[in-house]
Protein backbone atom coordinates (compact mmCIF):
# COMPACT_ATOMS: atom_id res chain seq x y z
CA UNK A 1 0.00 0.00 0.00
CA UNK A 2 1.30 3.55 -1.13
CA UNK A 3 2.14 5.91 1.87
CA UNK A 4 -0.34 8.67 1.92
CA UNK A 5 0.74 12.09 -0.40
CA UNK A 6 2.04 14.33 2.31
CA UNK A 7 4.52 11.41 3.67
CA UNK A 8 5.56 11.25 0.11
CA UNK A 9 6.65 15.00 0.00
CA UNK A 10 8.11 14.91 3.92
CA UNK A 11 10.54 11.89 2.36
CA UNK A 12 11.77 13.58 -0.46
CA UNK A 13 12.10 16.96 1.27
CA UNK A 14 14.43 14.88 3.63
CA UNK A 15 16.23 13.16 0.82
CA UNK A 16 17.10 16.67 -0.55
CA UNK A 17 18.22 18.05 2.69
CA UNK A 18 20.54 14.91 3.14
CA UNK A 19 22.05 14.78 -0.35
CA UNK A 20 22.25 18.90 -1.12
CA UNK A 21 21.68 20.89 2.07
CA UNK A 22 24.04 18.93 4.64
CA UNK A 23 27.47 18.75 2.11
CA UNK A 24 26.69 22.25 0.88
CA UNK A 25 26.87 22.96 4.60
CA UNK A 26 29.67 21.38 5.43
CA UNK A 27 31.44 22.82 2.59
CA UNK A 28 30.99 26.21 4.21
CA UNK A 29 32.10 25.41 7.41
CA UNK A 30 35.17 24.11 6.23
CA UNK A 31 36.04 27.34 4.12
CA UNK A 32 34.79 29.18 6.89
CA UNK A 33 37.45 27.66 9.32
CA UNK A 34 40.26 27.92 7.15
CA UNK A 35 39.23 31.42 6.52
CA UNK A 36 39.07 31.97 10.20
CA UNK A 37 42.44 30.09 10.61
CA UNK A 38 44.31 32.49 7.94
CA UNK A 39 43.00 35.20 9.38
CA UNK A 40 44.22 34.29 13.21
CA UNK A 41 47.65 34.72 11.78
CA UNK A 42 48.86 31.15 10.87
CA UNK A 43 51.80 30.80 8.47
CA UNK A 44 49.91 30.73 5.01
CA UNK A 45 51.52 29.85 1.60
CA UNK A 46 51.06 28.64 -1.88
CA UNK A 47 49.64 25.22 -3.19
CA UNK A 48 51.22 22.29 -2.27
CA UNK A 49 53.94 20.63 -4.82
CA UNK A 50 52.33 17.40 -6.20
CA UNK A 51 55.92 15.58 -4.87
CA UNK A 52 55.73 17.05 -1.43
CA UNK A 53 54.76 13.58 0.02
CA UNK A 54 56.38 11.44 -2.26
CA UNK A 55 60.25 11.51 -1.84
CA UNK A 56 61.62 15.01 -2.75
CA UNK A 57 60.14 17.26 0.29
CA UNK A 58 57.88 14.44 1.69
CA UNK A 59 58.01 10.84 2.79
CA UNK A 60 60.45 7.46 1.66
CA UNK A 61 59.31 5.60 -1.19
CA UNK A 62 60.25 1.83 -2.35
CA UNK A 63 61.64 2.16 -5.64
CA UNK A 64 63.27 -0.94 -7.16
CA UNK A 65 64.13 -3.30 -4.56
CA UNK A 66 64.95 -0.47 -1.35
CA UNK A 67 63.52 1.66 0.41
CA UNK A 68 64.62 5.56 0.55
CA UNK A 69 64.28 8.57 2.47
CA UNK A 70 62.85 11.69 1.34
CA UNK A 71 66.29 13.30 1.76
CA UNK A 72 68.19 10.88 -0.22
CA UNK A 73 65.39 10.64 -3.25
CA UNK A 74 65.65 14.58 -3.02
CA UNK A 75 69.88 14.33 -4.28
CA UNK A 76 68.80 11.26 -6.36
CA UNK A 77 66.59 13.91 -8.21
CA UNK A 78 68.97 16.84 -8.21
CA UNK A 79 71.90 13.95 -9.73
CA UNK A 80 69.62 12.79 -12.43
CA UNK A 81 67.71 16.28 -13.36
CA UNK A 82 71.28 17.97 -13.54
CA UNK A 83 71.98 15.21 -16.22
CA UNK A 84 68.95 15.90 -18.24
CA UNK A 85 69.50 19.50 -18.16
CA UNK A 86 72.99 19.08 -19.63
CA UNK A 87 71.44 16.54 -22.17
CA UNK A 88 74.02 14.23 -21.32
CA UNK A 89 72.75 10.21 -21.42
CA UNK A 90 70.95 8.44 -18.99
CA UNK A 91 74.39 6.19 -18.52
CA UNK A 92 75.86 9.20 -17.15
CA UNK A 93 73.09 9.84 -13.83
CA UNK A 94 73.68 5.92 -13.05
CA UNK A 95 77.41 5.96 -12.95
CA UNK A 96 76.51 9.40 -10.50
CA UNK A 97 73.90 7.45 -8.75
CA UNK A 98 76.09 4.72 -7.69
CA UNK A 99 79.37 6.53 -6.77
CA UNK A 100 77.39 8.64 -4.62
CA UNK A 101 75.04 5.87 -3.16
CA UNK A 102 78.64 4.10 -2.52
CA UNK A 103 80.21 6.89 -0.97
CA UNK A 104 77.22 8.96 1.09
CA UNK A 105 73.92 6.35 0.77
CA UNK A 106 73.20 9.81 -1.19
CA UNK A 107 73.09 11.65 2.05
CA UNK A 108 74.93 15.00 2.24
CA UNK A 109 77.78 13.82 4.96
CA UNK A 110 79.50 16.80 6.27
CA UNK A 111 82.17 14.32 7.21
CA UNK A 112 84.07 11.68 5.81
CA UNK A 113 88.06 9.93 5.19
CA UNK A 114 90.31 12.62 6.16
CA UNK A 115 88.76 15.81 4.16
CA UNK A 116 86.06 13.89 2.21
CA UNK A 117 82.58 15.62 2.21
CA UNK A 118 79.43 15.84 0.74
CA UNK A 119 77.38 13.52 -1.53
CA UNK A 120 80.42 12.28 -3.66
CA UNK A 121 83.05 11.98 -0.68
CA UNK A 122 85.08 15.10 -2.88
CA UNK A 123 88.45 16.11 -1.27
CA UNK A 124 89.38 19.74 -1.24
CA UNK A 125 92.93 18.99 -0.99
CA UNK A 126 92.44 17.36 -4.20
CA UNK A 127 91.26 19.64 -6.28
CA UNK A 128 87.50 18.96 -6.34
CA UNK A 129 86.61 22.52 -4.94
CA UNK A 130 86.27 24.88 -1.71
CA UNK A 131 84.39 23.00 1.57
CA UNK A 132 81.60 25.37 0.70
CA UNK A 133 81.44 24.29 -3.01
CA UNK A 134 81.58 20.13 -2.81
CA UNK A 135 78.88 20.56 0.05
CA UNK A 136 76.74 21.53 -2.34
CA UNK A 137 75.04 19.22 -4.14
CA UNK A 138 74.19 20.72 -7.54
CA UNK A 139 78.03 21.82 -7.12
CA UNK A 140 79.00 18.47 -6.38
CA UNK A 141 77.32 16.70 -9.16
CA UNK A 142 78.35 19.14 -11.54
CA UNK A 143 82.12 18.60 -10.79
CA UNK A 144 81.36 14.54 -10.98
CA UNK A 145 79.85 14.92 -14.11
CA UNK A 146 83.02 17.65 -15.82
CA UNK A 147 85.50 14.40 -14.39
CA UNK A 148 83.47 11.44 -16.11
CA UNK A 149 83.28 13.20 -18.76
CA UNK A 150 86.85 13.68 -19.35
CA UNK A 151 87.27 9.73 -19.16
CA UNK A 152 88.12 8.37 -22.64
CA UNK A 153 85.37 5.78 -23.27
CA UNK A 154 83.49 5.81 -19.90
CA UNK A 155 80.43 4.70 -21.75
CA UNK A 156 81.53 1.74 -22.84
CA UNK A 157 83.32 0.64 -19.86
CA UNK A 158 82.28 -2.50 -17.39
CA UNK A 159 80.36 -1.80 -14.61
CA UNK A 160 82.43 0.29 -12.11
CA UNK A 161 85.03 0.94 -13.84
CA UNK A 162 84.14 4.58 -14.85
CA UNK A 163 82.87 5.42 -11.24
CA UNK A 164 86.66 4.19 -10.08
CA UNK A 165 88.22 6.42 -13.28
CA UNK A 166 86.62 9.43 -11.83
CA UNK A 167 87.03 8.24 -7.87
CA UNK A 168 90.19 6.72 -7.45
CA UNK A 169 88.61 4.89 -4.46
CA UNK A 170 90.67 2.27 -2.46
CA UNK A 171 87.76 0.14 -2.71
CA UNK A 172 87.33 -0.19 -6.69
CA UNK A 173 84.73 -3.16 -6.26
CA UNK A 174 81.99 -1.42 -4.85
CA UNK A 175 80.55 0.70 -7.65
CA UNK A 176 79.07 -2.10 -9.81
CA UNK A 177 76.63 -4.02 -7.87
CA UNK A 178 74.98 -0.61 -7.11
CA UNK A 179 74.40 -0.14 -10.84
CA UNK A 180 71.24 -1.66 -11.03
CA UNK A 181 69.73 0.07 -7.87
CA UNK A 182 71.34 3.42 -9.56
CA UNK A 183 69.30 2.54 -13.02
CA UNK A 184 66.01 2.11 -11.06
CA UNK A 185 66.51 5.86 -9.27
CA UNK A 186 67.61 7.04 -12.75
CA UNK A 187 64.54 5.36 -14.08
CA UNK A 188 62.18 7.19 -11.75
CA UNK A 189 63.49 10.94 -12.42
CA UNK A 190 64.48 11.04 -15.91
CA UNK A 191 62.44 13.14 -17.99
CA UNK A 192 62.49 12.62 -21.84
CA UNK A 193 63.90 10.43 -24.19
CA UNK A 194 67.64 9.65 -23.60
CA UNK A 195 70.68 11.58 -25.16
CA UNK A 196 73.41 10.81 -27.38
CA UNK A 197 77.01 11.06 -26.52
CA UNK A 198 78.03 14.30 -25.30
CA UNK A 199 80.81 16.47 -27.05
CA UNK A 200 83.95 15.99 -27.11
CA UNK A 201 86.21 16.85 -23.58
CA UNK A 202 87.02 20.36 -23.85
CA UNK A 203 83.05 21.90 -24.72
CA UNK A 204 82.45 23.99 -21.82
CA UNK A 205 79.60 22.05 -19.55
CA UNK A 206 76.09 23.29 -18.95
CA UNK A 207 75.87 25.24 -15.86
CA UNK A 208 72.26 24.28 -13.24
CA UNK A 209 71.34 26.97 -10.53
CA UNK A 210 68.62 25.14 -9.46
CA UNK A 211 69.23 21.98 -6.94
CA UNK A 212 65.50 19.89 -7.17
CA UNK A 213 63.31 19.27 -3.72
CA UNK A 214 62.75 21.97 -2.47
CA UNK A 215 61.21 23.48 0.35
CA UNK A 216 57.91 21.58 0.33
CA UNK A 217 56.16 24.29 2.68
CA UNK A 218 56.09 27.38 -0.28
CA UNK A 219 57.03 30.24 2.08
CA UNK A 220 54.69 32.83 3.49
CA UNK A 221 53.26 34.71 6.88
CA UNK A 222 51.42 37.91 8.09
CA UNK A 223 54.69 38.72 10.33
CA UNK A 224 56.69 41.18 7.97
CA UNK A 225 58.74 44.31 9.49
CA UNK A 226 61.51 46.34 8.89
CA UNK A 227 62.90 43.55 6.92
CA UNK A 228 66.23 44.34 5.35
CA UNK A 229 67.66 46.45 8.60
CA UNK A 230 69.74 44.56 11.20
CA UNK A 231 68.95 46.29 14.86
CA UNK A 232 71.57 48.56 15.69
CA UNK A 233 74.80 47.38 17.25
CA UNK A 234 74.09 44.04 15.36
CA UNK A 235 77.67 41.65 15.81
CA UNK A 236 78.25 38.53 13.95
CA UNK A 237 79.03 35.35 16.17
CA UNK A 238 82.37 34.80 17.36
CA UNK A 239 82.93 31.64 16.21
CA UNK A 240 84.33 31.58 12.76
CA UNK A 241 82.09 28.66 11.43
CA UNK A 242 78.60 30.18 12.65
CA UNK A 243 79.52 33.63 11.35
CA UNK A 244 80.48 31.95 7.62
CA UNK A 245 76.60 30.41 7.81
CA UNK A 246 74.92 33.24 9.68
CA UNK A 247 76.88 36.09 7.27
CA UNK A 248 76.16 34.09 3.79
CA UNK A 249 72.17 34.03 5.14
CA UNK A 250 71.85 37.17 6.21
CA UNK A 251 73.96 38.92 2.84
CA UNK A 252 70.72 37.10 0.60
CA UNK A 253 68.25 39.54 1.81
CA UNK A 254 66.38 40.96 -0.74
CA UNK A 255 66.60 38.28 -3.49
CA UNK A 256 63.41 36.50 -4.51
CA UNK A 257 61.81 33.39 -3.48
CA UNK A 258 62.32 30.09 -5.61
CA UNK A 259 60.54 27.27 -4.68
CA UNK A 260 63.19 24.56 -5.12
CA UNK A 261 66.18 26.87 -5.65
CA UNK A 262 69.65 26.45 -3.70
CA UNK A 263 71.14 29.83 -4.98
CA UNK A 264 73.12 32.15 -6.01
CA UNK A 265 70.18 34.22 -7.30
CA UNK A 266 66.81 32.94 -5.37
CA UNK A 267 65.97 30.39 -2.99
CA UNK A 268 63.35 28.51 -0.90
CA UNK A 269 63.28 27.80 2.90
CA UNK A 270 65.41 25.14 2.97
CA UNK A 271 67.77 25.94 0.37
CA UNK A 272 68.61 29.10 1.71
CA UNK A 273 69.57 27.36 5.04
CA UNK A 274 71.57 24.64 2.86
CA UNK A 275 73.76 27.23 1.04
CA UNK A 276 74.10 28.89 4.14
CA UNK A 277 76.05 26.02 5.67
CA UNK A 278 77.77 25.12 2.08
CA UNK A 279 79.38 28.47 2.89
CA UNK A 280 80.54 27.25 6.31
CA UNK A 281 82.20 24.27 4.68
CA UNK A 282 79.56 22.18 6.35
CA UNK A 283 77.01 20.18 4.18
CA UNK A 284 73.37 19.46 5.73
CA UNK A 285 70.31 18.30 4.24
CA UNK A 286 68.30 20.02 1.23
CA UNK A 287 64.77 19.84 2.87
CA UNK A 288 62.55 21.34 5.60
CA UNK A 289 61.57 17.85 6.54
CA UNK A 290 65.42 16.43 6.36
CA UNK A 291 66.49 19.46 8.14
CA UNK A 292 64.51 18.96 10.99
CA UNK A 293 67.07 16.26 11.89
CA UNK A 294 70.52 17.91 11.37
CA UNK A 295 72.77 18.35 13.96
CA UNK A 296 71.21 18.04 16.99
CA UNK A 297 68.73 19.15 19.42
CA UNK A 298 68.42 22.60 21.04
CA UNK A 299 66.11 22.79 24.09
CA UNK A 300 64.61 25.76 24.25
CA UNK A 301 64.12 29.20 22.51
CA UNK A 302 65.89 30.74 25.01
CA UNK A 303 69.24 28.10 24.37
CA UNK A 304 69.29 29.58 20.55
CA UNK A 305 72.72 30.43 19.16
CA UNK A 306 73.26 32.01 15.74
CA UNK A 307 73.28 29.78 13.19
CA UNK A 308 70.70 27.63 14.72
CA UNK A 309 67.95 26.02 12.65
CA UNK A 310 64.27 27.03 13.43
CA UNK A 311 60.81 25.10 12.33
CA UNK A 312 57.35 25.95 11.89
CA UNK A 313 54.46 24.06 10.89
CA UNK A 314 53.77 26.34 8.12
CA UNK A 315 50.47 26.49 6.66
CA UNK A 316 51.20 22.90 4.89
CA UNK A 317 53.05 21.26 8.17
CA UNK A 318 52.44 20.14 11.84
CA UNK A 319 54.08 20.32 14.96
CA UNK A 320 55.52 17.01 14.81
CA UNK A 321 56.24 17.19 10.48
CA UNK A 322 57.40 21.05 10.37
CA UNK A 323 57.41 22.58 6.74
CA UNK A 324 59.33 25.77 7.08
CA UNK A 325 62.75 27.20 8.61
CA UNK A 326 64.61 29.64 9.46
CA UNK A 327 68.23 30.73 10.91
CA UNK A 328 68.68 32.63 13.90
CA UNK A 329 71.47 35.51 13.03
CA UNK A 330 71.47 36.37 16.38
CA UNK A 331 70.33 40.22 18.04
CA UNK A 332 66.50 38.56 18.11
CA UNK A 333 66.80 38.27 14.29
CA UNK A 334 65.25 35.55 12.28
CA UNK A 335 66.55 35.65 8.59
CA UNK A 336 64.29 33.14 6.46
CA UNK A 337 63.24 32.82 2.47
CA UNK A 338 59.75 34.03 3.33
CA UNK A 339 57.87 33.50 0.05
CA UNK A 340 57.52 34.40 -3.12
CA UNK A 341 55.90 37.43 -3.24
CA UNK A 342 58.14 38.66 -0.38
CA UNK A 343 61.42 36.94 -0.73
CA UNK A 344 64.36 36.87 1.47
CA UNK A 345 63.81 39.01 4.94
CA UNK A 346 64.78 39.17 8.82
CA UNK A 347 62.10 39.43 10.92
CA UNK A 348 61.77 39.20 14.82
CA UNK A 349 62.47 36.28 16.55
CA UNK A 350 59.61 37.03 19.04
CA UNK A 351 57.15 36.77 16.35
CA UNK A 352 58.56 32.95 15.03
CA UNK A 353 58.55 32.00 19.26
CA UNK A 354 55.05 30.94 19.30
CA UNK A 355 55.15 28.90 16.49
CA UNK A 356 58.52 27.54 17.17
CA UNK A 357 58.36 23.39 17.22
CA UNK A 358 61.87 22.05 16.74
CA UNK A 359 65.50 24.10 16.90
CA UNK A 360 69.04 22.39 15.23
CA UNK A 361 71.95 23.21 16.02
CA UNK A 362 74.96 21.99 12.84
CA UNK A 363 77.71 23.37 14.95
CA UNK A 364 78.67 23.20 18.29
CA UNK A 365 81.66 24.80 20.14
CA UNK A 366 83.36 24.66 16.75
CA UNK A 367 82.47 21.09 15.76
CA UNK A 368 79.93 19.24 13.43
CA UNK A 369 77.92 17.06 15.44
CA UNK A 370 77.53 13.63 13.32
CA UNK A 371 74.78 13.89 10.43
CA UNK A 372 73.51 15.26 8.98
CA UNK A 373 70.62 12.87 10.66
CA UNK A 374 69.05 11.97 13.71
CA UNK A 375 66.56 10.43 11.56
CA UNK A 376 66.23 6.59 10.43
CA UNK A 377 68.01 6.58 7.39
CA UNK A 378 69.34 3.38 5.40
Amino acid sequence: MSAPRGTQAAIAAGAVYFLVLVPALMLGMAITTVQNTTAAGEYTCGLQHPLADLGPGGGAQQIGNREWTSEQLTNAQTIVNIAVQRKLPRRAAILALATAIVESQLINVPYGDRDSLGLFQQRPSQGWGTAEQVSNPTYATNTFYDRLLAVPGWQTMPPGAAEQAVQRSGFPDRYAPQEPVAADLAGRYWQGPDNPAPPPPGTAPAQVGLAYGGCPDQGGANLPLDRDKLPEGYQLPTDPTQSAAVSYALSQVGKPYVWGATGPDSFDCSGLMQAAWAHAGVPISRTTTTQRHDGVAVGSISQAQPGDLLFIPGSLGTASNPRHVGMYAGHGVVVNAFDSSTGVILQPLQTWTPQIVAIRRITTGGQTPPGPGGDPRT
